[in-house]
C-alpha cells in the first residue's frame, strides 16, 4: 500500500502541509501513525480527498467530452501573423496551447486573464517517479 508523509501529500495536494495537518486533525482526511509516530495518510484516501475536491472549473463538464479541465492565469502569448503561443498557469502546472492569432483575439486573451485548458487527449502518457 502507498502511504505519503504529511509534507508529500500536500505538494500532490498543492497545499501547505499545516492545511494537511489541519485537514487530520479535523477528520477530513484520515492519517495514521507509522513506526517512527510520523503521520502517514494511505493513497487511496488522499487520492479519494483530492477526487471529492475536485471541481468543474468552468460548469461546462457536462456539455462536453473532454473531462480535463483546468483554471489558471495566461502567463504569456507570444503572436505571429498567424499562429499564436498561449502560456496558461493553473496551479503548479504550465499548460502550453498553440491557437490561431485569430482565436487569441476573439477570446479577449491578455497576459493575466484568466482562462479555463480544456484538455482532449485520446493519447495520455502517465509516468512514475
Amino acid at each position: 500500500m502507498t502511504a505519503f508523509r504529511i509534507g508529500e501529500a500536500a505538494e500532490l495536494l498543492g497545499v501547505s502541509a499545516d492545511t494537511v495537518r489541519r485537514l487530520v486533525d479535523s477528520g477530513r482526511l484520515r492519517a495514521q501513525r507509522d513506526e517512527h509516530d510520523h503521520r502517514m495518510v494511505a493513497g487511496a484516501d488522499l487520492a479519494a480527498y483530492a477526487r471529492a475536491q475536485a471541481d468543474d472549473p468552468d460548469g461546462r463538464a457536462d456539455r462536453s467530452s473532454a473531462r480535463n479541465r483546468m483554471r489558471g492565469i495566461v502567463t504569456a502569448i507570444v503572436k505571429d501573423t498567424v499562429m499564436a503561443q498561449v502560456d496558461i498557469q493553473a496551479g503548479p502546472f504550465r499548460v502550453v496551447s498553440l491557437m490561431s492569432r485569430e482565436a487569441v483575439e476573439e477570446l479577449g486573451l491578455d497576459v493575466g486573464s484568466v482562462a479555463v485548458a480544456v484538455i482532449k487527449s485520446t493519447s495520455v502518457v502517465v509516468e512514475r517517479d
